[in-house]
């Protein structure tokens, strides 16, 4: 069957890794895009494969929801080498981001990563510099910046409603006593794995000043922003608390240079109660008012715009998917979201089969040079700060055995 003749462009997933990470993206998956009024394209999953066996992968496979003809498999090798995938999502550890999907565009295939994309830029720049050469999609997965919530945000600044902005205050931290909630082996402390608050939460609250500060200028206006920063060291060498204070270059015209603040924790968060009494956890602040976004930065689903003139504009974004009644749940780890409800993964994989039905090889909110800018801000962050990665990670070797 030509699935490009059929009425709606079908999109074939291979899911590399079988971790928390992939079982959200995946239900997502299986959630009808009509159900958030995106009617000419689908999501078929055709595959997974798990490191440690093929077992492991048609189990997971099957508490998805895909479909009982995707197959597992025990091995990447073998995923990538299936006829049947046109793009593969990788959800391993940002450790092995490079190696996996370099493993994927050199086998042929399309990409959607994780974030944080990688573990430094000169990584980043090889993948992008291969997918070019293969000619195929390569896509960051920053899926907030898909949602309609951004969406709304980056058009209430290019609209000129809050006037030329100025500033941006980000904050993704996560009010959790890291001795307690994690042992030394885990990704979010183990150096052997990229861990950290920077490259897994920090990148959050960078994507907000980005998308605010950075994304939303011409194209031809963007530059790379300068850094000063400050990192708190956990006992395993990863930090536990960061934070950025950017400053983008800009014209006069455009408002002269403009400062983002990004901060990450483990212990503190912006919304100690959970019902947003603190505050907004990011500030897009401009000459004529301010939009806020609250916690959490990676999923917020409130906004508030603050005018000059007197104006509160309060907004909510549920994420859609099949409704009440319909007895899917989906989430992340412990946290379920109330049934019927998507996680909102499913916007940035709409985005690759968009991109993929238009012949467009990156995303459209946040292409692969942007993602290199971030990558290279963060390097710098570690490079201020003393914070190194082991070698076999940080190296652009291909292939490297993790």
């Amino acid at each position: 069957m030509d699935r490009h003749n059929m009425s709606k462009f079908t999109l074939r997933w291979g899911i590399l890794a079988t971790g928390g990470i992939a079982e959200s993206f995946s239900r997502d998956l299986t959630v009808n895009p009509e159900t958030r009024n995106v009617n000419d394209i689908k999501h078929e999953i055709v595959a997974a494969a798990s490191s440690s066996s093929a077992d492991r992968a048609s189990q997971f496979l099957k508490k998805v929801g895909a479909p009982s003809s995707a197959k597992g498999y025990g091995s990447y090798e073998e995923l990538v080498a299936d006829k049947d995938v046109d793009i593969i999502y990788v959800a391993t550890p940002h450790s092995h981001h490079y190696q996996n999907a370099m493993l994927c565009l050199e086998g042929g295939k399309n990409v959607l990563c994780e974030k944080a994309f990688t573990v430094n830029a000169a990584q980043a720049k090889k993948l992008s510099e291969k997918a070019k050469e293969k000619n195929l999609f390569l896509m960051e997965a920053v899926w907030t910046r898909y949602f309609p919530l951004s969406i709304y945000v980056r058009d209430i600044i290019t609209s000129g409603k809050i006037g030329k902005v100025h500033r941006t205050f980000a904050d993704l931290s996560i009010g959790t006593l890291p001795e307690e909630a994690f042992d030394n082996s885990h990704r979010m402390v183990n150096p052997d794995l990229a861990g950290g608050a920077l490259l897994d939460l920090g990148i959050y609250a960078l994507t907000w000043v980005f998308q605010t500060l950075y994304h939303t200028q011409p194209e031809s206006a963007r530059k790379a922003p300068t850094v000063v920063s400050s990192l708190k060291k956990y006992p395993t060498g990863a930090d536990e608390m960061t934070t950025m204070l950017l400053t983008f270059p800009r014209s006069e015209e455009l408002g002269g240079d403009a400062h983002g603040i990004a901060t990450t924790a483990f212990r503190t968060t912006p919304d100690p109660d959970g019902k947003g009494s603190a505050g907004p956890a990011i500030r897009v602040q401009g000459d004529k008012g301010e939009i806020q976004v609250f916690h959490p930065a990676f999923r917020p689903s409130k906004t508030k715009l603050v005018l000059f003139d007197g104006t509160v504009e309060e907004k909510t974004f549920t994420q859609p998917g099949p409704g009440k009644g319909s007895g899917f749940y989906n989430g992340f780890g412990d946290d379920k979201n109330p049934e019927g409800e998507g996680h909102g993964m499913f916007w940035e994989a709409d985005e690759c089969a968009f991109a993929l039905k238009e012949g467009r090889k990156e995303g459209k909110y946040e292409g692969l040079q942007e993602s290199i800018v971030i990558m290279e801000t963060m390097d710098e962050v570690r490079k201020q700060n003393g914070m190194t990665y082991p070698e076999k990670i940080e190296t652009t070797k291909f292939p490297t055995q993790l």
